[in-house]
């Protein structure tokens, strides 16, 4: 080998591939992790995230090879300093804030990696998606949704015919007291509408304007979904015979999967054209 090359191979620049460093970075939050895997095991949440993240490693994998040689630095500080807030909290902020801030730690790490042209916010979007939400969301959205649910659910049955009134997060239905309980809330609902927005959108490579400008519809979509779901069972709950409980599983799974299928035709739509663009 002769001393040009010898000298060429000193100065050029070593790099660590980026999967190593995102593996690096996950490491440093590893009590987050730790306490995720836990809240997941012990019942507490339902598990719903580890398939955002299954996702997302499954992606990550896909294109490692497209991954950028030199990061974004200043995404990657932000990383830095996001995770140096995440672990400084422990002892003083709530787990679920603490794990907030590891989750947009990744975030940024990832970004920093990701090539110009990647689906960079629905890959961010993942990563939220991971968190442990939904019993969080429960105790402190719940009410609300259910009450905002059941209004709207009042609404539409008097507009089919149907003597309706809601009476706090419940129903008066021909008489009749329906509770509008908690999975009515549509918290579940929402979130497996964000992980097909979020999943359609990675999967088909859609630029972050598009997808961001596509979430409003998103929560449309779910927001008319739960009422027809809350306005079909309330309605068969009201009768005399009341209504089996398989079949009201089955009513409910039905709209989820129509929910779920609107979502990702407005997410998926034009996003072959767009990217020929």
């Amino acid at each position: 080998m002769s001393a040009a090359t010898l000298n060429a191979l000193r100065c050029r620049p070593t790099y660590l591939a980026p999967a190593a460093w995102l593996g690096l970075q996950a490491a440093a939050l590893w009590p987050h992790g730790a306490w995720l895997l836990a809240r997941v095991q012990d019942g507490s949440d339902e598990p719903l995230g580890l398939a955002a993240l299954a996702l997302l490693l499954m992606l990550l994998a896909a294109r490692a090879h497209t991954l950028r040689l030199a990061p974004r630095t200043g995404w990657l500080g932000a990383g830095v300093a996001l995770t140096l807030a995440a672990n400084a909290a422990l002892p003083i902020a709530p787990p679920l804030a603490c794990a907030l801030l590891a989750a947009l730690a990744l975030a940024a790490a990832l970004l920093a990696w990701l090539p110009a042209d990647a689906p960079r916010a629905p890959l961010a979007g993942l990563v939220l998606l991971a968190l442990p939400w939904i019993a969080s969301l429960q105790y402190y959205g719940g009410y609300p949704l259910r009450v905002l649910t059941a209004q709207a659910s009042a609404w539409l049955l008097r507009a089919a015919g149907i003597a309706a009134e809601r009476s706090g997060a419940a129903m008066r239905v021909e008489g009749r007291l329906v509770i509008v309980d908690a999975p009515c809330s549509g918290v579940q609902m929402a979130w497996m509408a964000w992980f097909c927005a979020c999943a359609a959108a990675a999967l088909s490579g859609q630029r972050d304007a598009r997808f961001l400008r596509r979430l409003p519809c998103v929560g449309l979509i779910v927001l008319a979904g739960n009422v027809l779901r809350n306005s079909l069972l309330v309605a068969l709950e009201a009768r005399p015979q009341g209504l089996a409980s398989a079949l009201h599983e089955g009513i409910g799974l039905l709209v989820l999967a129509l929910v779920c299928a609107g979502v990702i035709v407005v997410m998926g739509k034009g996003a072959r054209r767009e990217a020929l663009v």
